[in-house]
């Protein structure tokens, strides 16, 4: 028993040994078998075109040629596959460049005015609005910033030169004077990127960019009812006063306006705002030294300032007659230019050019004060070409603003208030001086016709 057992156990190891050795090739031709199988990786064709993938045909090659070609289709399927993927985005890229100068073609309006719509993402609304609103980039790139169809206009029916209109609306581009927009690159914008860039509580829908205008290549339509009376605006620092200032300038008909360097500048967004297209009706002159102001005055010329430091003695106010007599004072308090303290011992300089407002009081007391006569405002001050100076509220009149009113024999002008009021608004100081000297002007002009055509008819 014990010798049949052994015997069947060396049979079934005898087996066992056979059946792995069957098994290794078993093992090997499937995987044989399973690597020829295999499908290439698909390629994708452009458009409609197709392709027909062919398998590979099994044949009896050895496994290590066989996995070397499939490796190698592989291979050139995938660089296939790359290339069509390439091919396509290429393909797409083109057709969204397309699509996008589509988007952008100009279009025809009625009258042949072509214009553009913004892609999304366009940032030039943004840029320039930001940019136009910086002094530094107005003055050395010479661009400015109108909106509202009201300053647009005004601004092109005197002449300036727009650059670029921004518009959301067709409508609102057709409220413009289109004939004058031909030079003019138009785009059309979505209303909530006006909004988010604009000044204005309501917007219009429309900002333009124009060029920095040149008041002597300007036109202006009420240029036939000015008078011979120049504005001088002496460190006007508040865009609302300044702005007001101009509106009233335009509106008295003064011959032109004269900036100093101190002043804020003429083209801010709250400025023109205030200013109610007033910068297109008449002259202004910005960024002006004193030698230069000269230049631009008529001449001869009578340089009044506003002085409102006058009406701080209540005492000449009640007296008609003592203010009517012409009197020269070196006190330093009957001057705008200088601060009006309660103790004339302790009284102190105000600092008076924007340049140098470093310096201390005292540097200034050996300073010699002008010798300017005083005149109230309604009394006749306006009898030949007239220059107005008007100060700031803060630092007041330029000592060279009462040089210049000494040199040309001009006056301290100031309209009297009640007791225990400062002064009056600066706008509205210039408001009622330069209304009274154009009507001191104007009859002057009606009186001097009178008498030219009494001699001509007493000489026909």
């Amino acid at each position: 028993m014990a010798a049949y057992m052994r015997g069947v156990i060396c049979l079934l190891s005898i087996e066992r040994n056979a059946f792995l050795t069957r098994g290794n090739g078993i093992v090997e031709s499937k995987r044989y078998v399973r690597g020829l199988r295999r499908k290439p990786v698909r390629v994708l064709f452009p458009e409609n075109e197709t392709g027909n993938v062919r398998k590979p045909m099994p044949q009896s090659q050895p496994a290590g040629q066989n996995v070397k070609r499939e490796r190698e289709v592989k291979v050139t399927a995938t660089t296939k596959h790359h290339e069509e993927r390439d091919f396509g985005k290429a393909r797409g890229n083109v057709q969204s460049a397309v699509k996008d100068a589509y988007v952008t073609v100009s279009k025809d309006l009625t009258d042949g005015l072509r214009f553009e719509r913004a892609f999304p993402g366009d940032k030039r609304l943004a840029k320039l609005v930001s940019v136009a609103r910086s002094r530094t980039f107005r003055e050395h790139q010479g661009k400015i910033l109108l909106e509202g169809r009201r300053l647009i206009c005004d601004a092109l029916d005197a002449g300036a030169i727009p650059q670029m209109v921004f518009f959301s609306t067709v409508d609102r581009l057709r409220e413009l004077p289109l004939d004058k927009l031909k030079r003019a690159t138009l785009v059309k914008v979505k209303f909530e990127d006006i909004k988010i860039w604009s000044d204005l509580v309501a917007p219009q829908g429309v900002i333009a960019i124009f060029s920095r205008p040149d008041p002597s290549r300007l036109y202006f339509a009420n240029r036939g009812h000015s008078v011979l009376l120049s504005l001088i605006c002496d460190n006007i620092r508040d865009p609302g006063n300044l702005g007001t200032i101009l509106r009233c300038a335009a509106a008295a008909g003064c011959h032109n306006v004269l900036l100093t360097k101190g002043c804020v500048d003429a083209w801010e967004p709250k400025v023109l705002r205030a200013a109610m297209g007033a910068h297109f009706r008449l002259p202004i002159y910005p960024s002006l030294g004193w030698n230069d102001v000269e230049k631009h005055l008529p001449k001869p010329v009578t340089v009044h300032v506003a002085d409102s430091s006058c009406g701080a003695d209540t005492s000449r106010e009640a007296n008609d007659s003592q203010v009517n007599e012409s009197h020269k004072s070196s006190k330093a308090g009957d001057y705008g230019w200088v601060s009006a303290r309660p103790n004339p011992n302790k009284m102190r300089y105000e600092e008076y050019d924007s340049d140098s407002e470093s310096d201390s009081d005292s540097e200034l007391q050996g300073l010699s004060l002008p010798q300017v006569d005083t005149k109230l405002y309604h009394e006749s001050w306006a009898q030949s070409p007239t220059a107005l100076v008007i100060g700031g509220e803060t630092h007041g009149l330029s000592l060279e603003a009462v040089q210049l009113a000494e040199k040309t024999a001009g006056h301290r002008l100031f309209i009297p208030v009640v007791p225990n009021m400062d002064s009056l608004n600066s706008a509205m100081a210039a408001s009622i001086l330069l209304f009274e000297g154009r009507k001191q002007l104007l009859k002057l002009m009606q009186t001097s016709e009178k008498h030219r055509k009494s001699k001509a008819e007493q000489f026909s």
